[in-house]
């Protein structure tokens, strides 16, 4: 589950929907947790349902060593913008500054793991990072900016989850035809 990047996609969905949702108060906050949870926990279970056994081989050596560079200097980023925007005293900034860095850091995973279709959620989280940074920009409040980034990043990668765990199940059911078929 966390090799086919369902687990991390899930939970790190989750982190972001706590940040939009962390623009309301009271009962709609508590509702917009459960939901995450909830997506988050039934993506879990879909994934482990039905991503095939070998999606949790391990990486070869080098596409190991590519991944962990290319998410070290992601960390590494994260940390300076954390940094720097509190020390100038934009923390509102981070959020979407972030999810600028974590969209980057899907190009060059989508060759490191032959996937092109990393490609989207990387568009989709480089452009909620940029309408968050629109939105203080444009003197929005705090809230909005949190709301925009961490609902539409926590879409962007529920929504990979959900493509990945769909393309198994799809691939499971054609196989599962075939051997019936083969087998008449």
């Amino acid at each position: 589950m966390f090799k086919s990047g369902v687990g991390f996609l899930a939970l790190f969905g989750l982190g972001w929907w706590l940040l939009g949702s962390s623009a309301f108060d009271g009962s709609t906050r508590l509702v917009l947790l459960v939901v995450g949870c909830a997506v988050t926990v039934g993506l879990m279970l879909a994934a482990r349902r039905f991503l095939p056994a070998s999606a949790g081989d391990p990486f070869p050596v080098g596409r190991r060593r590519r991944f962990n560079q290319i998410n070290g200097l992601q960390w590494l980023l994260i940390i300076a913008i954390v940094v720097v925007c509190r020390q100038v005293g934009v923390p509102v900034l981070v959020p979407p500054l972030i999810a600028v860095v974590v969209g980057l850091h899907f190009l060059p995973l989508a060759a490191v793991f032959e996937q092109p279709r990393l490609r989207i959620p990387a568009a989709l989280l480089i452009a909620s990072g940029s309408a968050g940074m629109t939105i203080w920009l444009a003197n929005g409040p705090d809230e909005t900016v949190r709301l925009v980034v961490g609902l539409a990043s926590a879409l962007s990668l529920w929504g990979m989850a959900t493509w990945t765990v769909i393309g198994a199940a799809s691939a499971a059911e054609q196989g599962a035809g075939r051997e019936v078929s083969g087998g008449a």
